[in-house]
């Protein structure tokens, strides 16, 4: 597979470091012998800076720790007597459950945009992915671009395109990272009580996110991972089945690691009767499923279509709303509730859910389970980028088809408005013509040179609360323009198709109107924090 740009790190560097993280030279590592408070700071701190995590650890982190009781730490101590206990529960019991009560922090680095949302997939795992929004992506690494460098791509007769192109595609981003931060500059007034530090990291965010769409789905992105044993199970078998040569390369690198923390809870993935026979059948079931869609509607073109659609939801949705806020509160039978709130007067319903919303004095006082009684479904088709940040929410429903140019991109007015409209189009021909040319001998990795501003089709279905989570979280005025818009549409269709107005009026903090500086708010309270 590709060669991963190693780190290096002097010997008493080495030294520290050998105690906290379990390799220093691969792209995947776990993190031992640490506070879970400092394993969760690193984590944070890594998604919004271009640093390794091991780097990050000993730039930010060291000086502020007492490493000396740490000298002699063997991580493998105990773990023999804790795998003799694993095998007579597990083993003789057939308790699945004991592998949720081991967790490890996992660093993935150098990882495709392609493969963060095969790593992000788990619902019962927590993720925190490097930002293209905070960070500038023509950082070199190892001296070259920030891309995904596929073995077989390069070794084939597309190697040498695949890497020009792919560095004309930066050069394009990081020409337009700086022409459009100097017209947000010129174009956009300075506030009187801003600092100068304030201001030019706010246009500078605003420029990042124009522009990120000219970035190609193989960008390299660093992920933190946190999750049990039986977590990562699913993942790793999920992986070594995928079709993404990258998944399975990086299923084996995750699995040795994973396996220096916790090696019994990962037992069975590679034993060929029970793993082995596990990935078989979710390769299998993939693979047949798509050959017979592809017999089917291979041939059809999609119709025209609207970016968010509405495509399921129940008409009488509030009405068992009504009866779910009723029941933990009542003795009747669910049945007998529903037919009771139907005979309920207008004011009466309002009274009703007024009280089991509540004031919201912010977006995270979120009323209570009865809101998971109502579902909704949509069939998105929106760029690249903004998926890769609705995807992340895991209590849904989520499904996407491949990404291709077949759709059409996207290209944010503010890049018009720059005059760079004709260099952001050259690039997004440049991806579509490098991704035809992939597609007949590598289909599997053709999309690596999809750029993100093209659009994707996907289908989210959620219930009202997590409505109300995602809806204002993603509408929040710091949030990308391109998910803003698609949230702020769902809002929209859940009050007034789907007839819903009063889910989509305890959405009290859902914002529709964005200010001119996305980031001007959050930079102005982080100095604060900082002061």
């Amino acid at each position: 597979m590709t060669v991963y740009v190693p780190e290096s790190f002097d010997t008493n560097e080495q030294e520290i470091l050998r105690r906290y993280f379990t390799n220093l030279e691969g792209p995947v590592f776990a993190l031992v012998n640490l506070p879970e408070v400092v394993k969760g700071a690193l984590f944070a701190r890594y998604s919004r800076s271009s640093k390794s995590l091991r780097r990050l650890f000993l730039d930010e982190f060291v000086s502020d720790l007492d490493l000396s009781g740490d000298h002699s730490v063997d991580a493998t101590v105990g773990v023999e007597r804790a795998e003799d206990l694993y095998e007579k529960i597990f083993v003789e019991y057939g308790d699945d459950s004991v592998a949720q009560l081991g967790g490890v922090h996992l660093a993935c680095e150098q990882a495709s945009n392609i493969l963060t949302k095969i790593l992000e997939r788990g619902r019962l795992m927590s993720y925190l992915e490097q930002s293209t929004r905070y960070i500038n992506y023509d950082a070199r690494l190892g001296g070259r671009y920030r891309f995904y460098r596929d073995a077989e791509i390069l070794n084939g007769p597309f190697g040498t395109r695949y890497v020009g192109d792919m560095d004309r595609m930066f050069d394009s981003y990081s020409s337009m990272v700086d022409l459009v931060t100097e017209h947000v500059r010129k174009t956009v007034k300075r506030g009187t009580d801003d600092s100068d530090f304030i201001f030019r990291q706010a246009t500078r965010a605003k420029a990042l996110d124009a522009v990120r769409g000219v970035l190609p789905a193989a960008s390299l992105s660093n992920l933190g991972i946190f999750g049990t044993g039986q977590g990562y199970e699913a993942l790793l078998l999920r992986m070594r089945g995928h079709y993404l040569p990258e998944a399975r390369h990086y299923a084996d690198l995750m699995l040795t690691e994973l396996r220096k923390v916790i090696p019994s809870f990962l037992r069975r993935v590679d034993v060929p009767e029970r793993g082995g026979l596990w990935t078989k059948y979710l390769a299998s079931r993939q693979q047949e499923t798509l050959a017979l869609v592809d017999e089917y509607f291979g041939a059809l073109d999609p119709q025209p279509t609207a970016e968010v659609k509405l495509t399921d939801f129940d008409p009488d949705g509030e009405d068992k709303l009504l009866a779910a806020i009723c029941y933990s509160s009542s003795h009747l039978p669910e049945d007998q509730l529903l037919k009771e709130v139907r005979a309920l007067s207008h004011d009466q319903r309002v009274a009703l859910i007024r009280a089991y919303v509540g004031d919201r004095g912010n977006r995270r006082h979120k009323p209570g389970r009865a809101f998971e009684r109502v579902d909704y479904r949509f069939d998105v088709l929106g760029d690249y980028g903004a998926f890769r940040d609705l995807q992340r929410h895991r209590l849904l429903t989520i499904e996407w088809q491949r990404l291709t140019p077949h759709h059409g991109f996207v290209r944010p007015e503010l890049v018009a408005d720059a005059g760079l409209g004709e260099m952001f189009d050259e690039a997004m021909h440049r991806s579509s013509a490098l991704y035809d040319a992939l597609l007949p001998e590598y289909p599997n990795q053709a999309p690596y040179a999809v750029s993100m501003a093209y659009r994707l089709r996907y289908v989210m279905q959620f219930n009202a609360r997590e409505a109300i989570h995602m809806l204002e979280l993603r509408s929040s005025p710091q949030g990308h323009p391109s998910y803003r818009r698609v949230v702020i549409e769902m809002h929209r269709l859940i009050g007034e198709k789907a007839g819903h107005h009063a889910v989509a009026e305890a959405m009290t903090h859902l914002v529709k109107q964005a200010p001119e500086l996305e980031r001007l708010d959050s930079e102005r309270r982080a100095e604060i924090r900082r002061k």
